[in-house]
Order: C-alpha cells, then structure tokens, then sequence
C-alpha cells in the first residue's frame, strides 16, 4: 500500500471512528433528546451524501473532456477518489446507520416500520439511491484507471438521477401521503 493510500485510509478510519464517539456520546442522554439529535445528524449527513451524489457526476462530465493522463486528467482523478471516499461514503454509511434506528425506535408508532406505506417506499427509494452510489463508485474506479466507458452527455443525464430520488423521498418524508 502506497504512503497516499495509507493516509487516506487513515483519514477515512479517522472520520468513521468520530462518528461512531459522537453517536455514541449521544446514547447517554435522556432518549427523547438522543431521539432529536440524531435525527438533526441524519439530516446532516443526508445534505452531505447528496453534496457528493449531485457533484460527482458533474465532475465526471469534466472529467471526459480531459485527455487520459493529463495533468487535468490527473486532477480529476484525486478530487473524485477524495470526494467519494472522504465524503460520500462516510456520509452514506451515517445515513444509513442514523436512518435505520431512527425508524426503528420512531416516537411516534403510527410512523413504524410497517404501520406506514411511506416509510416503506422511502427505504426503496434509499436502497435504489445506493445502488446509484455503487454506480457512480464503479465510474470512479474506471476513471482512476483510464477506463470510462460513458459520454459526457450519459454523465449530464446520471446527475439528475440523485436528483430525482431525493425530491421524492424528501415528498414521502414530509407529507406522509399513505
């Protein structure tokens, strides 16, 4: 393992172990409270995950107009792996986390896991909003190794898919239609 790749290993294990202490720390107050910030670290790192899910296919449009091992190329390359794996992916991983036991231990039964249609269909949408995450980390993978395989305008169209994901969950969280 180069130096580089230790560092970023290292920052990434950094970032995950100061989640876990701050979620932790907030299990010893009065659960109510842990209840809300919890949820305030949910939505935090749902504006984060989105961030890196709206920016990395956009970088990816840039990216092909640079030529394969280009100083631009290059750069491109550092600010996707950088994005992906400092920003996205820990901020993915906190949804997650954060999201399940906030529906878990809902303070509010008739919002549960199955009492609420939408609750159900805002886990789908999660789940189909990974699948997009894994995409754009493959993409990554092919951009590092000069490998991409798309246009820029398949980039253009990929960006509005996290897009239209969120406004339809964000649609399911706040109005609860079933």
């Amino acid at each position: 393992m180069t130096p580089v790749a230790k560092k970023q290993l290292w920052r990434a294990i950094a970032s995950l172990v100061i989640t876990a202490a701050v979620v932790a720390a907030l299990f010893l107050l009065p659960s109510a409270r842990v209840y809300l910030w919890l949820k305030a670290v949910h939505v935090i790192a749902v504006i984060a995950w989105m961030a890196g899910m709206l920016y990395l296919p956009r970088l990816f449009v840039y990216h092909c107009k640079a030529e394969p091992g280009s100083q631009q190329s290059e750069t491109f390359k550092v600010m996707e792996h950088r994005l992906l794996t400092v920003i996205v992916n820990p901020a993915m991983v906190v949804v997650w986390a954060v999201g399940l036991w906030l529906a878990w231990e809902g303070p509010d039964p008739r919002y549960g896991w199955f009492a609420s249609g939408w609750l159900l269909a805002k886990l789908v949408l999660v789940v189909v909003l990974s699948g997009v995450h894994g995409m754009l980390s493959r993409w990554v993978r092919d951009f590092a190794a000069d490998q991409n395989r798309h246009s820029e305008k398949f980039y253009r169209i990929i960006n509005e898919v996290p897009t239209l994901l969120m406004i339809a969950i964000v649609l399911l969280v706040i109005i609860k239609p079933f």
